[in-house]
């Protein structure tokens, strides 16, 4: 009887997985990027990385760096270098690369991450988040940059002076 029970938790299991691949290989699951993503993809992207915060306890680590001016204007230019392109200068006008991404990048200057955990926005500039088309900055920058980075995402509505005039330069 358990015998008949097995087989057939297996029998389901390959044919499950039998008509998941013959839907991905006949093409019914599109891999243009001009398309809106898919809530199953969705759902699943966004549960993976609730689950990478949690799994890495993201949210307990503190920025070691202090929000002195020379920290954020060193953010300010890895922001203009590696960010901008996607997530937008002052200006407010996504780029045409963010416009024709298949994940709508956030905006940082109008929906910012200062109300994220510093641990959480670490996070996701070492390692990138994937399904997303946010890349790893984790073996491109050092570990000091990747915090300057972080302290200037997370200050943006709120730059001193010196630096608010240079971010208003990002386009």
């Amino acid at each position: 009887m358990i015998r008949g029970i097995v087989l057939g938790v297996v029998a389901t299991l390959a044919v499950a997985a039998l008509a998941a691949y013959l839907t991905i290989r006949s093409g019914i699951v599109s891999a243009a990027a001009d398309e809106r993503v898919p809530k199953l993809e969705r759902w699943a992207a966004k549960t993976s990385l609730r689950a990478s915060f949690v799994r890495n306890r993201v949210a307990d680590i503190k920025n070691p760096l202090p929000a002195s001016d020379a920290n954020l204007a060193a953010g300010l230019k890895l922001y203009s270098q590696n960010c901008a392109v996607c997530h937008g200068g002052a200006g407010g006008r996504p780029s045409n690369i963010a416009a024709g991404l298949y994940q709508d990048p956030p905006q940082f200057h109008r929906e910012g991450v200062s109300d994220d955990p510093p641990g959480k926005v670490y996070w996701q500039i070492d390692h990138g988040i994937r399904w997303t088309g946010m890349p790893s900055f984790g073996k491109a920058l050092s570990e000091k940059q990747l915090w300057q980075l972080t302290l200037f995402v997370q200050h943006i509505d709120t730059l001193p002076p010196d630096v608010q005039r240079a971010w208003g330069q990002v386009r």
